[in-house]
Parts: structure tokens; C-alpha cells; sequence
């Protein structure tokens, strides 16, 4: 198993940049196709106009929409160039209510899904959504890259969180490309319970498991001496000089709205290093 299809979802040109420049680096090192859609979002079924809105103020937001998705496609078009991997570019028109549906359904034909970071100072209003849609829609892996900092080709050291959960291990599963590239993986635990199914092993059968895969794993079982769990992460991704977090995504669907969980928003916007996430 290998990533041999690559999904970007590009809204905005500023934060696409450390999301296309992760998935050329990928793409190259694992000879993959990079797919990349060019959205404009039409805003006016957000009640950004009242009811008294003309027709033309309407139209006039739709061609804004149709603008900045010929731009964007200029731009990807001008940065894939320089590449030597096998890739292609579309351009769309998408209300943005509807934008939800539209990445479910190309996600779902794609082995990992590469998002910007949608959080933080730097985050992109619209990669939550890009975001919450594979996840939970399109049942993808996705890999969200900090807006600062350089691709990764592959990851040598990774930090797996697992806490027990079906979340946690959909997420090793999908990662399994990239743990078994790395020449360290740190199966991360904090606070174990003292009554669960691992309480005299913890992490000793997914470590097995793994290594049957031919990942060399260490278990690191931590307690939780920060509030937040993704404070207590972050913290030790850096201070194992890390360079990829894998973690399961929290959240639940309700009417086709995705919403992450508290946790999972916490880890998006204090992360340092790339995070492949899944549901």
C-alpha cells in the first residue's frame, strides 16, 4: 500500500502554498498523481445580502467567484510547472454551501487528501471545511501542513497517539505508508486507564501489530501533567524532534455539517509538524 493518489483542495493563495509545496514533495518521492481543484466560492447563500439584494449585485458575486477561480488556477498552474511530478489542475465554481459535498466526493477516490493548517494566525477560513468534508464525507485520510516550515519528502520520526479509540486506529492503519518509511515511530499513550483492555500492555499490541508490518516502534506512556491533551502532544512531538503527528479525528456529522471536536481543533492550531488525521 502506498499513496499513489494526491488530493489539494486550493480556496485561498496564501495558505495553498505550504500545502502544494508538502504534496510535490510526496508526489515526487512517491511517484504519485497530484490532483489539485481550484475553487472559487460563491458567498451569496451565506446572507452576506439581505433579501432586498438586485440581481446584479448577485451576478456580480458569482463572476467575483469565477474570477478568483481562474486566478487561483493560474497560480497552481505557475507553481506545478516548476515540478517534475505528474499532476493536474481544475478550475470550479462552487456555492459555498455546497463546498462540503463537492471535496466528499473527490476525496473519496483519493489515497490522501493534503490541507492547510486551518487555524492559527496564518489559517485558512475555508481548509475547515475542506477539511471536515474528507474526513467525514469522503472517509480520506487527510494531511494538514503547518503554514510555516518545509516539506517533508517522508517522515523519519513519527508520533502515533493512541488512546484506544476506533478514530485513533483508523488513522495508524491509513499511516501505515509513511510508519513504515520513518526509522522511528513513538506509539504515544498518556494516562492509560487502570481498568482498560491494555492495562498490563499499553500499546503492546498495536506495537505488534506493526511490527508485523516492519515498523520499529518505541511506546512512550506519559501522564497528562498539561490541561490539554494536545498541549501534552505538541510538547512531546518537539521534544522528540519529530516530524509528522498521527491522530485520530473527533467530531461527529449531523445534517451533512461536520463538526471537529475541541480536541482535534486544539492540535490544528498548535501544530508544528504535519498531521494525518482520519475518522
Amino acid at each position: 500500500m502506498t499513496y499513489k493518489s494526491l488530493l489539494c483542495v486550493v480556496t485561498d493563495r496564501q495558505s495553498a502554498e505550504p500545502a502544494l509545496a508538502q504534496m510535490t514533495a510526496l508526489a515526487d518521492r512517491l511517484d504519485s498523481h497530484a490532483e489539485i481543484l481550484c475553487m472559487g466560492l460563491d458567498r451569496t447563500q451565506l446572507g452576506y445580502y439581505d433579501a432586498g439584494a438586485t440581481a446584479m449585485v448577485l451576478q456580480e458575486s458569482i463572476d467575483r467567484a469565477q474570477s478568483d477561480a481562474t486566478e487561483l488556477l493560474t497560480y497552481v498552474n505557475e507553481t506545478m510547472n516548476k515540478s517534475d511530478i505528474r499532476w493536474s489542475a481544475e478550475e470550479s465554481v462552487v456555492p459555498v454551501t455546497n463546498l462540503g459535498r463537492q471535496v466528499a466526493f473527490h476525496s473519496r477516490f483519493t489515497d490522501l487528501v493534503i490541507a492547510p493548517q486551518p487555524y492559527g494566525e496564518h489559517g485558512d477560513r475555508d481548509a475547515e471545511a475542506v477539511i471536515e468534508a474528507a474526513l467525514f464525507g469522503g472517509q480520506a485520510p487527510v494531511l494538514v501542513v503547518p503554514s510555516k516550515g518545509q516539506p517533508i519528502s517522508l517522515p523519519q520520526t513519527v508520533v502515533v497517539a493512541w488512546n484506544e479509540s476506533a478514530e485513533s486506529l483508523n488513522a495508524i492503519r491509513r499511516s501505515i505508508p509513511f510508519l513504515q518509511a520513518a526509522n522511528r515511530v513513538r506509539i504515544t499513550i498518556i494516562d492509560p486507564p487502570a481498568h482498560g483492555p491494555e492495562r498490563s500492555d499499553p500499546g503492546g499490541m498495536l506495537g505488534q501489530m506493526l511490527a508485523r508490518h516492519g515498523v520499529s516502534c518505541e511506546i512512550d506512556v506519559l501522564s497528562q501533567t498539561m490541561p490539554k491533551v494536545s498541549d501534552i502532544l505538541n510538547r512531546h512531538v518537539a521534544d522528540s524532534g519529530a516530524d509528522m503527528l498521527v491522530m485520530g479525528a473527533y467530531g461527529h456529522s449531523r445534517l451533512r455539517e461536520a463538526v471537529l471536536g475541541g480536541a482535534t481543533r486544539h492540535m490544528l492550531e498548535k501544530a508544528t509538524v504535519p498531521v494525518l488525521m482520519a475518522h
